[in-house]
């Protein structure tokens, strides 16, 4: 029986008392202490909202080797030759059908689903999908896997996921933390297309688990790639604009309008703290980032704008966007958690529209917002410590201690959970650097996204050396980075995860010292 009950279960303990954002898959089974923690929302995800770029293409492939315009390169998709984080080597991708699913397959599905609905499916009925000798029904089983308790459910899922695809997932060693990490990664790094209707059962499962999903799948228009978007682990955030409540039925919680003080009253952050820092308008604030891992997003007033700002726990990505740059007649959105995720990257959405941005560049991709052409601009978000901020910036403001709303903050609060590598699916990965290195990326005026690694540009910078690359330099700003162009105008940037801005920011340029 699909355990409805026990999902609810597990999304009101993450916010009980104290919510911990981003949760581990629910089939995890590496017995790491740290796996009990609640979503990023957590993707990735894009929000839940672009295609799939990972991977490197044919051409780069053959621009890369020096090969001629002649000869022919294969996809490193069929030849397996893409790797996970772990260094497993993807086999090569299974052939797929065109056109619509079977008679014999629709049967099957619909069959699960039907009992889904009801409350009960087995095993049996999940395993029958794998004799289908459809593939494309692997993103199914990857759905089904994210939400079934492990069981009987998880071996049936997996039996069909092997049958589908011939894979062997005692193989990846992704498998033996998350069933369903190892499941997803393959389909991503194929780029595994779907059938015509996927979005439909996807839809009748995701909104089953939480009914504030429903506005999410209601734009047939949206660019929302619903293949790389899974759960994070807990349920929406709709709650009001100021509301400093706790999601009653457990969500990752925005905190509006922070209490904030100088920076002496700020003595009570440790001076090698992380913060996240923004200047706008002649204002300068820090925002901690442990507060930050328990809301994952900030709506906030600084410098006579507006910001929205989120931080992706999973991606190591705080972004500030200017919330108020909307078309006439258009609300300021207010920006929330969805409790869902594109390519371990979460998925936020406006409180008022119900409209879907993809987090990672601020476009709206989904609802009224996606119709009016939104595309939130960005502000420079500087990663470094409370000590060195606020030496460089003495006139800043910090986040108070309770956030303005009496709570406690513990210091840590996701306990090293991050440390062994992508807790989600992220497929495939760009080998120039490790999966979480830190990058200070930016995408310039054509387009075209480049990436700094952090340590090796501060190591530079200090040493009086210069950082630079496409026109786009770098500086260092109270023992962060921020970048400028040719003109000394600033660039806007932060910094992530590489696996996190490889993936989405496809073909970026890297600078290397």
């Amino acid at each position: 029986m699909l355990a409805i009950t026990l999902l609810a279960t597990a999304c009101a303990t993450t916010d009980s008392t104290v919510p911990v954002p981003d949760a581990e898959p629910a089939s995890n089974t590496s017995g790491d202490p740290a796996a009990s923690s609640g979503e990023d929302s957590g993707q990735q995800a894009t929000p839940a909202t672009t295609a799939d770029t990972s991977g490197t293409t044919a051409d780069s492939s053959a621009a890369a080797a020096g090969t001629s315009e002649n000869t022919v390169v294969l996809d490193p998709r069929e030849i397996g030759s893409l790797r996970n984080f772990l260094g497993y080597t993807f086999p090569p991708a299974p052939e797929v059908p065109t056109g619509p699913l079977s008679r014999a397959a629709q049967n099957d599905l619909n069959m699960v689903w039907s009992g889904l609905q009801r409350g009960g499916v087995s095993g049996d009925a999940i395993a029958r999908l794998g004799q289908t000798d459809d593939p494309r029904l692997g993103w199914i089983v990857s759905d089904l896997l994210r939400f079934v308790p492990p069981g009987e459910l998880t071996d049936g899922a997996i039996s069909a996921f092997q049958s589908l695809t011939s894979v062997r997932l005692a193989d990846d060693p992704v498998a033996l933390r998350s069933p369903w990490q190892s499941v997803t990664d393959h389909l991503l790094a194929w780029d595994l297309p779907v059938f015509d209707g996927y979005a439909e059962y996807k839809e009748r499962l995701f909104t089953l688990v939480e009914p504030g999903w429903q506005p999410f799948f209601d734009d047939p228009d949206a660019k929302i790639d619903w293949r790389i978007v899974s759960w994070g682990g807990v349920l929406i955030d709709n709650r009001d604009l100021g509301d400093p409540r706790l999601c009653p039925r457990g969500c990752i919680p925005a905190l509006d309008n922070p209490g904030v003080t100088d920076a002496a009253g700020g003595s009570w952050y440790p001076d090698d703290g992380v913060v996240f820092a923004v200047v706008l308008g002649g204002e300068a604030r820090a925002y901690p980032r442990h507060i930050m891992e328990i809301h994952e997003m900030i709506n906030d007033s600084l410098g006579g704008r507006r910001i929205g700002m989120p931080y992706c726990t999973l991606c190591g990505s705080a972004q500030a966007y200017l919330t108020e740059e909307v078309p006439d007649g258009v609300a300021t959105p207010v920006l929330r958690t969805s409790g869902l995720l594109s390519r371990s990257n979460k998925v936020m959405y406006d409180l008022i529209t119900k409209s879907v941005f993809n987090t990672f560049t601020g476009e709206a991709v989904s609802g009224p917002l996606r119709e009016q052409g939104v595309v939130l601009p960005q502000t420079t978000v500087v990663t470094t410590t409370w000590g060195e901020w606020k030496a460089a910036h003495p006139e800043t403001t910090i986040v108070a201690s309770d956030g303005g709303i009496g709570r406690q903050y513990p210091l840590d609060p996701l306990g090293g959970r991050d440390d062994r590598g992508p807790i989600f699916p992220v497929g495939d990965v760009d080998g120039r650097l490790s999966v979480q290195d830190q990058v200070f990326g930016v995408v310039l005026d054509d387009g075209t996204p480049v990436a700094f690694p952090v340590a090796a540009a501060v190591v530079e910078l200090e040493a009086g050396g210069v950082v630079e690359l496409s026109g786009v330099t770098l500086q260092l700003d109270g023992g962060g980075v921020r970048a400028v162009d040719a003109d000394g105008n600033p660039v806007e940037g932060h910094q992530s995860f590489w696996f996190a801005w490889s993936q989405f920011m496809a073909d970026t340029l890297l600078w290397e010292p």
